[in-house]
C-alpha cells in the first residue's frame, strides 16, 4: 500500500509541474506576436489599373487587442505593422480590457489611424471582462457580460477624427489607394448586437472589392453575408481557439462557427473568411497555448 500511495504522489507532483510549466509557457506566449500573410489574386485588370502601386492592395487585419495599460510590447508590436504600408485597416473589435484602456489603444493604433480604416466593435469595447470559471470556456458555455461600462464612445471618437469608418451595423462606399470598395458590417452577434436588416442586400456591384465585417463569425451571419454576394468577409474573437493542441488546432471556438475555421483564411458558402487569431486575451485569462498572438496582412493582387 505504501509504494501505492508513494507512486500516486509522485504522478501528482509530475502532473502538477507540468500544469506549472504550461501555464508559464502559455503566459510567455502572450507576447510571441506574429504577422500572417495572405495572397489573394482577386483583382480584376481594370482594378489593378486603378491601384495606385499598379501591384497590390494590402488589407492589414487586426482584432482582440483587449488592451491593458503597460502592455508596452502589444504597443510597439502593433505600431510596427505600420511600415508593411497598409491601403487599408480592418479593426474587428474587442479592443479594450480594462476601464483605463483607451490611451493605450490609441497609442499602439497612432501610425495606423492616418491611414483609411474600418471598424466594428465587439462586447469587451462596450463592456468589461469578468472573473469566470475557465471550465466553462472549455465546455463551450456561453458567458454573460459584465454590463459594466466601457469608455467606447471616446475610443470611437478618435477612430472617427482620424477618418476610421464606423461599420457596426452600417454600409460604406470609399476609395483607397484607387480602389473602389464597398463594405457592410454589424455590431457584435455573439450577444446579440447585429442588426443585418440595416444592412442587406447586395455590394454596390461597381465595387472592385466587398467586404464583410463582423467580431464574432457567427454561421448565422456570415450565410447572410456569402448569400449577398459578398468577397471576403472578416472576424475575430475566437482568439484561434486560445487553449489549442499542437498545430494551432482549435479546441473550442467560443462562438459557432467550427473549429476548422477558428483562425485563418477559410471558404464559408462561396466567400472567403479570415478570421483573426487576435492580439489579446481577457486580462482574467493571460494565456495561449499553441496560438500565438498574430495581425494579418492580405496582399489582393491580380486574378490568373
Amino acid at each position: 500500500m505504501q509504494d501505492i500511495i508513494k507512486k500516486l504522489a509522485a504522478l501528482t507532483g509530475t502532473a502538477a509541474l507540468s500544469g506549472i510549466a504550461a501555464a508559464a509557457w502559455g503566459y510567455r506566449e502572450l507576447t510571441n506576436f506574429q504577422l500572417h500573410e495572405y495572397t489573394l489574386p482577386r483583382l480584376s485588370t481594370t482594378a489593378l489599373k486603378r491601384l495606385e502601386n499598379g501591384t497590390e492592395f494590402r488589407i492589414l487585419h487586426i482584432s482582440d487587442l483587449h488592451m491593458i495599460p503597460g502592455q508596452e510590447e502589444k504597443i510597439a508590436f502593433v505600431q510596427a505593422l505600420a511600415e508593411f504600408k497598409p491601403d487599408l485597416v480592418v479593426n474587428t473589435g474587442d479592443n479594450l480590457s480594462d476601464l483605463h484602456a483607451v490611451p493605450a489603444v490609441i497609442r499602439a493604433l497612432e501610425p495606423l489611424l492616418p491611414l483609411p480604416g474600418l471598424f466594428v466593435f465587439g462586447t469587451n469595447d462596450y463592456w468589461a471582462p469578468r472573473f469566470s470559471n475557465p471550465l466553462k470556456y472549455l465546455t463551450g458555455t456561453k458567458r454573460e457580460p459584465s454590463y459594466v461600462d466601457l469608455p467606447w464612445q471616446g475610443m470611437r471618437a478618435a477612430f472617427i477624427e482620424h477618418g476610421w469608418l464606423d461599420a457596426n451595423n452600417k454600409r460604406q462606399e470609399f476609395t483607397a489607394s484607387g480602389l473602389r470598395l464597398a463594405v457592410a458590417g454589424v455590431d457584435d452577434p455573439h450577444h446579440n448586437l447585429d442588426n443585418y436588416p440595416a444592412i442587406a442586400g447586395a455590394p454596390n456591384p461597381q465595387a472592385d472589392l466587398n467586404l464583410a465585417l463582423l467580431h464574432s463569425p457567427e454561421p448565422r451571419v456570415l450565410r447572410k453575408f456569402a448569400a449577398d454576394g459578398y468577397d471576403l468577409a472578416l472576424a475575430g474573437h475566437t482568439h484561434g481557439g486560445q487553449i489549442c493542441l499542437p498545430g494551432e488546432r482549435a479546441i473550442i471556438t467560443n462562438c459557432g462557427i467550427d473549429r476548422a475555421r477558428a483562425s485563418g483564411l477559410s471558404v464559408f458558402d462561396d466567400m472567403l473568411l479570415h478570421v483573426s487569431n487576435g492580439l489579446g486575451t481577457s486580462k482574467y485569462a493571460p494565456i495561449r497555448l499553441f496560438c500565438p498572438p498574430s495581425a494579418t496582412l492580405l496582399r489582393f493582387t491580380a486574378q490568373p
